[in-house]
């Protein structure tokens, strides 16, 4: 069955690769490898046409929601898909979602057919929807993560993100799963998952390695280089038109 409701304390870390591997290698006494291994996860964030979702989530307001659909790896039309809605408040992270398949999120989105999924949840995402109004998938993020779970305690994950890929066109989980690279090489993104606090020894596990959390959101960061690249293209066109109006 899959789960529909998580709520959760979400810590993110940068990793390099000397660091992850001292982690993993410590994790064998008290974390489990995900029975999925490695998996390439893929995403469409869905927007307003002016970014208004992410615009406000870079503010860093007590509340912030974002809204999703996602695959594990590339999927087929008829492929089963997740619609997420994301929501933190005050450091907690709630989310909602459900499975369907791909024709159907991406009809909804445009308005042209209703969710299959009628429950609470369903319910929940078509007032989000309603009230933002025009949501359009406006960008791709893919990444290849391996996931831990600790053998005492299920409810605390730790994953480790890489070759986290972005772009801004051909944003269906249909299409392959490529685009520009968000970290440096060798770089990961860790994030601790857990309902309370994390346990003694894995607080001492990230002393050791010198491993602080940061703010760091994939979507996020994304779009500030996208605005600051189109920023410093459209000051070079200012600069070439005025070189041939002198």
């Amino acid at each position: 069955m899959d789960i529909t409701v998580f709520k959760r304390h979400e810590i993110k870390y940068l990793v390099t690769a000397e660091q992850r591997r001292a982690l993993e290698n410590a994790f064998t006494e008290f974390m489990i490898p995900d029975e999925h291994g490695e998996s390439t996860i893929c995403n469409v964030y869905c927007d307003t046409p002016d970014f208004r979702l992410i615009r406000r989530s870079l503010e860093k307001p007590v509340y912030k929601e974002k809204f999703r659909i996602r695959s594990y790896g590339r999927v087929k039309e008829d492929g089963k898909i997740f619609m997420e809605l994301k929501k933190k408040f005050d450091g907690i992270v709630y989310k909602r979602r459900i499975s369907l398949s791909q024709n159907e999120a991406m009809a909804y989105i445009a308005g042209e057919a209703p969710l299959p999924e009628n429950g609470q949840i369903g319910r929940e995402i078509d007032y989000f929807v309603e009230h933002y109004g025009g949501l359009v998938p406006a960008m791709y993020i893919c990444y290849d993560r391996t996931a831990y779970f600790c053998a005492e305690d299920s409810s605390l994950r730790v994953t480790f993100d890489k070759n986290i890929l972005w772009r801004t066109d051909r944003v269906r989980l249909t299409s392959h799963p490529d685009g520009r690279q968000l970290l440096p090489a060798g770089c990961s993104l860790m994030e601790i998952k857990c309902g309370e606090a994390m346990p003694l020894w894995l607080v001492i596990l990230l002393n050791t390695y010198g491993i602080r959390p940061v703010s760091f959101s994939k979507y996020g960061t994304a779009y500030k280089t996208m605005i600051s690249e189109r920023v410093s293209l459209a000051g070079s066109a200012a600069s070439e038109r005025g070189v041939y109006c002198a």
